[in-house]
């Protein structure tokens, strides 16, 4: 198959430079927009669309010591009851005000246009909150972190050849891809994709067929925020079907995405978390308007997924993104 290379870049403020970049489509039916990959951001190589704007699927709770009692010789005298010391319990976290959330990010996003669907949860407690859950929104580039997935699920990361390493560093840090397509083609393209979905408890994403120009269609994957959620819990839950060693790879990875590309949930961090991230961002062919998505773990505690369409230039659905994360989050805890 022969397949053309397109990009270009158009400078657009916002620290770094914002591209627009459409694509005829071939061969994926379907979807008018199956060819459209957006590069918003200087810096990223022509065939990486998705390097740019700047600014930017439980975890195991922390250890807790022994509470076994110090060693007393035989002959010592027994110590008194109250003076022993008594266990603390750690308080129960609060529960989420879904309603407050909702009324926050209905006045937000009043004047935003374009549909957004999101999801938080704390894989400590279970606490959850949605937006819009029955929305199906397409992830552009963080599908690439489920190609990742997809690949570990065949091959260990400590088995794969260091170009394949390679291709997953920079798929996953500088969102490559030239680099996606190729593991793409190693998962066996949609069908793959999907089965890995599926054994990662994904129940409405849906890998696409066929070769949007110069790109394959991982990017117009459509899915919901619980689904991304799935993935995210799947990163730190000991159930999963990924190794703990291969878990804990794509979160390094994850953790050190290029700083022009740390924007999106890590906006919703307090002081000294660490996030883990993966970010997306397309225009589409059919209205000239950006898909921005941001996906990731806050303190390997909250995964967060925030998926929307319709803004008119990248840097606002980035805002757009933030605003939402910053929003929920809020309703969890207080930094």
């Amino acid at each position: 198959m022969v397949r053309t290379s397109v990009a270009r870049v158009l400078a657009v403020g916002l620290a770094t430079a914002l591209a627009a970049s459409g694509c005829t489509r071939s061969g994926a039916p379907g979807d008018p927009d199956a060819a459209g990959r957006g590069s918003p951001h200087a810096g990223a190589s022509p065939h990486t669309p998705d390097s740019v704007p700047p600014h930017t699927p439980d975890s195991v709770p922390p250890h807790t010591p022994s509470s076994a009692p110090p060693h007393t010789p035989a002959n010592a005298s027994p110590e008194p009851a109250t003076m022993r010391a008594t266990p603390t319990a750690k308080p129960a976290a609060p529960p989420v005000d879904a309603r407050r959330i909702t009324a926050r990010l209905d006045a937000f996003l009043k004047r935003r246009p374009g549909p957004v669907t999101a999801m938080v949860k704390d894989l400590d407690t279970g606490r959850t909150y949605r937006y819009h859950p029955r929305q199906r929104l397409i992830t552009a580039s963080t599908a690439k972190v489920q190609i990742l997935m997809a690949l570990l699920l065949k091959t260990p990361w400590a088995k794969l050849s260091d170009a394949t390493r390679h291709d997953a560093d920079i798929m996953i840090r500088h969102s490559d891809n030239e680099a996606a397509d190729r593991l793409w083609t190693r998962i066996g393209g949609a069908p793959g994709f999907t089965k890995a979905g599926r054994r990662l408890g994904l129940k409405h994403t849906q890998g696409v067929a066929g070769d949007c120009l110069d790109l394959y269609c991982w990017g117009i994957t459509r899915t919901s925020a619980e689904d991304q959620i799935r993935l995210m819990a799947a990163l730190d839950s000991p159930r999963s079907p990924l190794a703990a060693a291969d878990r804990d790879q794509v979160k390094r990875l994850m953790t050190k995405v290029i700083p022009e590309q740390r924007w999106g949930v890590s906006a919703a961090a307090c002081a000294g978390e660490e996030t883990a991230l993966k970010n997306g961002w397309l225009k589409r062919v059919s209205t000239k308007k950006w898909a921005v998505v941001s996906v990731g773990l806050i303190a390997g505690r909250y995964a967060v997924a925030v998926l929307t369409e319709g803004s008119a230039e990248a840097h606002h659905g980035i805002a757009t993104v933030e605003g939402v994360a910053r929003r929920i989050m809020s309703g969890f805890r207080t930094c």
